[in-house]
C-alpha cells in the first residue's frame, strides 16, 4: 500500500495507529471503500490507500499528526459532490471522511448566526434556520447533499448569488486543523474583526489545501416574508440575455436569476419526463425569483415581467404558491445530471465573466459550437452574476469529438480570460483545471500562493496536487 514519492508508505503499523486514534470500525482499507473515496462527481481520481472517519475535531487532529509524522498525504472529504477532483487523492494516502461531524451546534437568533460542524448538509441548515424565521442564502445546486464545510472549502455559489452573494459573504469564523494537528480558530461571532490577517477568508475557497475545516460560524439574515418565482420563455438565448440587461437597467435585483438554453431544457424534460420548466421548442428560459416585503415583491415582479416582455418573451408565468415554486427549482437542480441523456461524457465548466459581457460569452460559445464536430454544448447558469455552466457533451469513443472538446476547452478558457472573466466561478480548480491556471494567474501570483501553501503545510501532505501547478 505505497502512497508514492515523495511521500512515506502507508504501512500496516501506520494503519494500526489510525485504528487506535479513531476506532478500528472507522478505518477501512478494502477495495470498495478505497475506490468510492477515490473519485467525486468528476468520476476521476486515484484510489485512497486508507479511508478514515473521525468523530470530532480532536480525532481529526490525531489523524493529521500521524500523517505528518509518517509524511503520508491526506485529503479531507465531505459529500464528494465536486466537479474538479478537489476532494480525491492525487497520490493515494489517507482520505479523511468527515461524515460524522454532522451536528448543528447553535442557532443564535439574537446575534443572527449559526454554528455547525463541517458535514451538516447545506439544505438541512437552511431548513433549520428558516424554522425560526432566519435565512442562510447561499444555495448551490447540490444543496440537498453538499455540506457546509465543502461549500466553504470551494466558496460555493448558486442562483441567489446575484442578490445575496456567495458563501464567503456569510462566513464569520472557522475552526480548522492544520496539517501539523494544531487546532486554530479564525474570526468569531462578531461581525467586525480586523485583528491580524483575515485567515477566515483565506481558508474560504482554499479547497482543503491549507487546513481541514471542522466547524463553521455563519451569518444569517431575516427570512424574507414573501417570495415569488417567475418563468419567462424566449425563442433565443440572445432575447433572454437582453431581458437580463433590461432588468439591470430597471434597477431590479432578483434574489435568483437563472438562464437555461434549449438543449438543457430538452435534456431535463427527457430525463424527468416533465416539461414543468418550459414547453417543447423553447429556445431559452429565465427562472427568476424576487423576495422581500409584499409591496416590494409586487412592484419588482411587475418590473421583471415588463423587462422580459420588452425583450420578446413568448410567455411569462408567475408561481405564487410554494408547491409550484418548489417544483420549478426541483427540475432546475436536476439539470446537470439530466444532460447525460445528450451524450455519455460531460466536460463541465463553470466560467464567469462581468455581467455586462455575458452577450460576448454566448457569442464565444456559438463559435465553439460551430468549430467542434461531435460535441454538443448546452449551457445554463447564474446569468445575473455572469456565471454560466458550459457543458461539452460527447461520446468518449469518438476520437474526433474528444479532440474537438480538448481544443474547445482551451479556447473557452482563453476567451473567458480575454473577456476579463475567470475560468472557475464556483467549482474550484482541483486537479482538473490545473493546466489552465497560468492563463489567469501570473507567475508571481502562483509563486505567492505556493509560499502561502508552504507556510500552512511545509511537508505538502494536505491535499497535494490541487489548486495551482506544483
Amino acid at each position: 500500500m505505497a502512497a508514492g514519492p515523495p511521500y512515506g508508505p502507508v504501512t500496516e503499523a501506520f494503519v494500526d495507529a489510525l485504528r487506535l486514534a479513531v476506532g478500528a470500525e472507522h478505518v477501512r482499507t478494502d477495495d470498495e471503500a478505497r475506490a468510492t473515496y477515490g473519485a467525486d462527481a468528476l468520476k476521476k481520481g486515484h484510489p485512497a490507500d486508507v479511508v478514515v472517519w473521525p468523530a470530532d475535531t480532536a480525532e481529526v487532529a490525531a489523524v493529521l499528526r500521524l500523517c505528518t509524522a509518517h509524511r503520508v498525504p491526506v485529503v479531507p472529504r465531505g459529500a464528494g459532490t465536486g466537479y474538479t477532483g478537489g476532494a480525491v487523492p492525487s497520490f493515494g494516502g489517507v482520505v479523511l471522511a468527515l461524515q460524522r461531524l454532522d451536528r448543528i451546534l447553535e442557532i443564535d437568533e439574537r446575534n443572527l448566526l449559526a454554528v455547525a460542524e463541517c458535514h451538516v448538509v447545506t439544505g438541512d441548515l437552511q431548513r433549520a434556520v428558516e424554522a425560526v424565521g432566519l435565512f442562510y442564502p447561499p444555495d448551490p445546486a447540490s444543496l440537498p447533499t453538499s455540506t457546509i464545510g465543502g461549500n466553504v472549502a470551494e466558496c460555493a455559489g448558486g442562483p441567489r448569488a446575484f442578490k445575496y452573494g456567495v458563501t464567503k459573504r456569510y462566513i464569520l469564523g472557522l475552526e480548522a486543523v492544520l496539517p501539523s494537528g494544531e487546532i486554530i480558530h479564525t474570526g468569531g461571532k462578531s461581525v467586525k474583526n480586523v485583528v491580524g490577517y483575515d485567515l477566515t477568508q483565506l481558508l474560504v475557497g482554499s479547497e482543503g489545501t491549507l487546513a481541514v475545516i471542522t466547524r463553521v460560524t455563519v451569518r444569517l439574515v431575516p427570512l424574507p416574508p414573501t417570495q415569488v418565482t417567475l418563468r419567462a420563455t424566449f425563442t433565443t438565448i440572445r432575447a433572454a440575455v437582453d431581458a437580463v440587461t433590461n432588468l439591470i437597467r430597471a434597477r431590479v435585483v432578483p434574489s435568483a436569476l437563472e438562464l437555461i438554453d434549449g438543449d438543457s431544457l430538452e435534456a431535463v424534460a427527457t430525463n424527468l419526463g416533465t416539461r414543468a420548466l418550459a414547453p417543447e421548442g423553447t429556445g431559452a428560459l429565465l427562472l427568476l425569483e424576487v423576495d422581500g416585503l409584499p409591496e416590494t415583491v409586487a412592484e419588482e415582479g411587475r418590473r421583471v415581467e415588463q423587462a422580459c416582455r420588452e425583450a420578446g418573451a413568448t410567455e411569462v408565468l408567475v408561481a405564487h404558491d410554494q408547491a409550484t415554486r418548489e417544483e420549478l427549482w426541483r427540475v432546475r437542480r436536476a439539470l446537470s445530471l439530466s444532460l447525460r441523456v445528450l451524450a455519455p461524457m460531460k466536460v463541465n465548466h463553470d466560467v464567469v465573466v462581468p455581467k455586462g459581457r455575458v452577450p460576448e460569452l454566448f457569442d464565444l460559445i456559438d463559435r465553439l459550437r460551430a468549430a467542434s464536430p461531435g460535441v454538443r454544448i448546452p449551457c445554463f447558469g447564474h446569468v445575473g452574476d455572469g456565471n454560466i455552466h458550459v457543458n461539452m457533451m460527447l461520446d468518449p469513443a469518438d476520437p474526433v469529438a474528444l479532440e474537438a472538446a480538448r481544443v474547445a476547452e482551451r479556447a473557452l478558457f482563453e476567451g473567458i480570460v480575454a473577456l476579463e472573466g475567470s475560468i472557475s466561478g464556483e467549482h474550484g480548480i482541483g486537479f482538473s483545471k490545473l493546466p489552465f491556471v497560468p492563463l489567469e494567474l501570473s507567475r508571481i501570483e502562483i509563486d505567492l500562493q505556493r509560499r502561502i501553501k508552504a507556510a500552512f503545510d511545509p511537508l505538502n501532505i494536505l491535499n497535494p496536487g490541487k489548486m495551482f501547478p506544483e
